[in-house]
């Protein structure tokens, strides 16, 4: 087995051991608490956990929070906190950022590996050490940062973990691995999971993948969906979308698990895809497991 088919599946029971630390924060400041006007920044798959958790945080009445790629976090607005997702703590992006809001918002950065540069650069320091991946590409340390913020707001069941155990267990959707062509769909904080299955599928298999909020998809991108090609939803679907990518010929694969979970199966279909096509997971073409720039 590659490390990323051991780190996919290993994702319920990481994301139990999240929940519980998450209680354990819940009051200690470490975290972003009600009212706080907050932003969440990451770089790759992390960007879109951010976005997933903002829309979560706004979502739940805690307060204003909005997610950036780390290199564009907006110059000069104030927050109260900034969140930073980076799974090795030594992406440059996120480092600079830190480095150049200190003082001016309480920081708090959330990693697998502490014993980085991330240590003195943020105020906070939130360790999920037992979510490290060895893998270049992202899927349980991404997942269980989630579930903590998750929990973190209080929406986070046991539930979820059981749909995790589905997701790694049951087959994928009958005919997903014929399709040449993968379009996932979102609303609220999935469009963020959306993004992120997308990525996960160029990232493992080399696939033609795109991503968009469930209610732009017809504002033109459906004239891309035929047959051959695959329109999966995570979470609800808007009134009449499944009829209208079946008209077209396309796979309508309607989100039954907890949206979390369903990233998990578009993982393993990215494995399953780059298994067809003699790629290795554990090595995609051109990536590297943190982006550090020239001089740092």
């Amino acid at each position: 087995m590659t490390f990323v088919q051991t780190e996919l599946a290993s994702q319920p029971a990481s994301w139990s051991r999240a929940a519980e630390l998450a209680d354990g924060l819940r009051g200690s400041g470490q975290l972003p608490e009600a009212g706080e006007r907050t932003a969440v920044v990451g770089c790759g798959t992390s960007y879109y956990m951010a976005q997933a958790y903002a829309a979560l945080r706004e979502g739940a009445g805690q307060g204003e929070t909005d997610a950036f790629a780390a290199s564009e976090f907006p110059a000069g607005r104030r927050y109260d906190r900034v969140v930073a997702l980076t799974r090795s703590g030594t992406t440059t992006e996120v480092l600079d950022l830190l480095a150049a809001v200190r003082g001016s918002a309480r920081t708090t950065a959330i990693t697998a590996d502490p014993e980085t540069p991330i240590r003195s650069a943020a105020d906070d320091l939130v360790v999920l050490d037992f979510a490290d991946e060895q893998s270049v590409v992202q899927t349980r340390f991404a997942t269980t940062a989630l579930t903590l913020l998750r929990a973190h707001l209080g929406l986070h069941t046991a539930s979820v973990v059981a749909d995790g155990e589905r997701a790694v267990a049951e087959p994928l959707p009958e005919g997903i691995t014929d399709c040449s062509q993968f379009t996932f769909l979102g609303q609220g904080w999935t469009v963020g999971l959306a993004n992120e299955g997308a990525l996960k599928m160029r990232e493992a298999a080399l696939a033609w993948t795109e991503s968009y909020p469930a209610m732009e998809y017809r504002h033109g991108p459906i004239s891309i969906t035929t047959k051959g090609t695959a329109t999966w939803l995570l979470g609800a679907a808007p009134d009449g979308l499944a009829e209208q990518v079946g008209a077209t010929g396309g796979l309508w694969v309607a989100g039954e698990l907890d949206p979390l979970a369903e990233l998990v199966r578009i993982q393993r279909l990215a494995l399953a895809l780059a298994d067809a096509r003699g790629l290795d997971p554990d090595r995609p073409r051109h990536l590297t497991r943190s982006v550090i720039l020239a001089g740092e």
